[in-house]
């Protein structure tokens, strides 16, 4: 999808929404930007951005393309070497690492010193390495277990605390004819947010980490455990047949439609939950349950992002439009229930008043004191990550091949990680 948006002073005048969001300096030219928000409620959200951005600036064309999202990871690099836009959606922490060192994101260190990002200090780490600034986070959300209450309802169970009592619910799902959970893993990073609540919760977030950071081998007898558990789910039958056919959105009718209760996803599932059919009374939400009582409870709270190319052309709206983007006013109506339905990153936006988003938000705030993880493909090296997420969907359908499976990642560990 192309649109190219230019409007006039009748229309500046007209908008008042966003007004005091940026300075309405003068830009011209035009500003290129490809997005990745292809789903339908996040690309309703990236062109309405792109629209009040042109508005604020009539003197600037603003070109949109949006791309697939699954296509775009491996498209990436080849739009940012040739011809390469302005600017681009990307993600925080280990996934800007190969665009960095690459040369392919601008360096943005001397923004952040001149204090336009004001209220986005707590995530700054996020968008480091080496010491510099490479991009801007515009929203981030929370994962955990999405489920059918009026189900749980139906069946007396009550949302658990403990593993115990995780599977103890699972298999009075299972005996009522239902599947526990729904998932896809056709694209293969679900089965990473399984492995990362099962490993930290087993091992703790500071271990997790350690593993991310190819500190810990594969062959670990704590990473064993981690399986062990996983494998408890995966004898019971706990997940629905021939997920690995199945991308994420064509797992969900599992759910809305009653054959499966649960579904591990981050908060971007409930627009679709919801468009599905299901009402507020039918969905509810609760954190990953202790496994091991001796950690903390780590999530995982993935961190998306805007860059510069290193190659931009405009780089002067280039930097307006982060300004714009990541400003409190901006940050709290994208952020909302009519928008992307997750959190905003600056401290001066405002959360939503919806019961996910907010549920969300105490959890992280309060409830998340082992640590926050980006995500199993964020947190790992790029080519790490690919081979296990390979292995973890591999376990999910041939559980007997674990031996044979961290062997290949312990040595891609020992290979990747020179």
């Amino acid at each position: 999808m192309r649109s190219i948006l230019k409007t006039g002073a009748a229309a500046l005048a007209a908008s008042t929404m966003l007004a005091g969001a940026v300075s309405a300096q003068e830009l011209s030219g035009t500003l290129r930007i490809i997005s990745d928000m292809s789903n339908p409620g996040p690309r309703a959200v990236m062109e309405g951005l792109a629209a009040d951005f042109a508005t604020e600036h009539p003197g600037l064309e603003v070109e949109l393309t949006i791309v697939d999202r699954e296509a775009w990871k491996t498209q990436i690099r080849n739009a940012l070497s040739a011809n390469p836009p302005d600017v681009i959606n990307w993600y925080a922490a280990n996934r800007m690492e190969p665009y960095v060192d690459a040369g392919l994101f601008m360096d943005i260190t001397d923004w952040w010193e001149a204090g336009d990002y004001d209220g986005l200090e707590s995530v700054r780490g996020a968008m480091t390495q080496d010491g510099r600034q490479w991009g801007v986070p515009y929203t981030y959300y929370q994962w955990g277990m999405y489920y059918r209450e009026d189900i749980f309802d139906e069946l007396g169970l009550s949302e658990p605390a403990t593993w115990e009592e995780e599977v103890a619910n699972c298999q009075a799902i299972l005996d009522s004819g239902r599947k526990c959970y729904t998932i896809g893993t056709r694209f293969l990073w679900t089965a990473g947010g399984w492995f990362d609540y099962l490993n930290m919760r087993t091992n703790g977030f500071d271990f997790h980490m350690q593993l991310a950071r190819g500190e810990v081998p594969w062959t670990d007898e704590r990473v064993r455990e981690t399986f062990a558990n996983w494998r408890q789910l995966i004898d019971m039958g706990a997940f629905i047949d021939d997920h690995q056919t199945y991308s994420w959105q064509e797992a969900l009718p599992f759910m809305i439609n009653g054959e499966a209760t649960h579904y591990l996803m981050g908060n971007f599932a409930v627009d679709q939950l919801r468009n599905g059919g299901l009402t507020d009374e039918q969905l509810d939400f609760y954190q990953f349950p202790a496994i091991n009582p001796d950690v903390a409870m780590g999530e995982d709270a993935p961190t998306d992002t805007f860059h510069v190319a290193s190659g931009a052309q405009n780089v002067e709206a280039a930097r307006a439009f982060l300004d714009f983007v990541t400003s409190a006013e901006v940050q709290t109506r994208i952020n909302g229930p009519d928008g992307l339905g997750q959190l905003p990153v600056n401290a001066n936006a405002s959360v939503a008043d919806d019961e996910f988003i907010q549920q969300g938000f105490e959890m992280l705030s309060e409830n998340a004191t082992g640590g926050i993880a980006q995500f199993f493909d964020r947190d790992f090296p790029a080519e790490m990550a690919a081979i296990g997420m390979e292995g973890l969907q591999e376990f999910m359908v041939f559980p007997d091949n674990l031996d044979d499976i961290l062997e290949r990642l312990e040595a891609a560990r020992q290979r990747i990680y020179q």
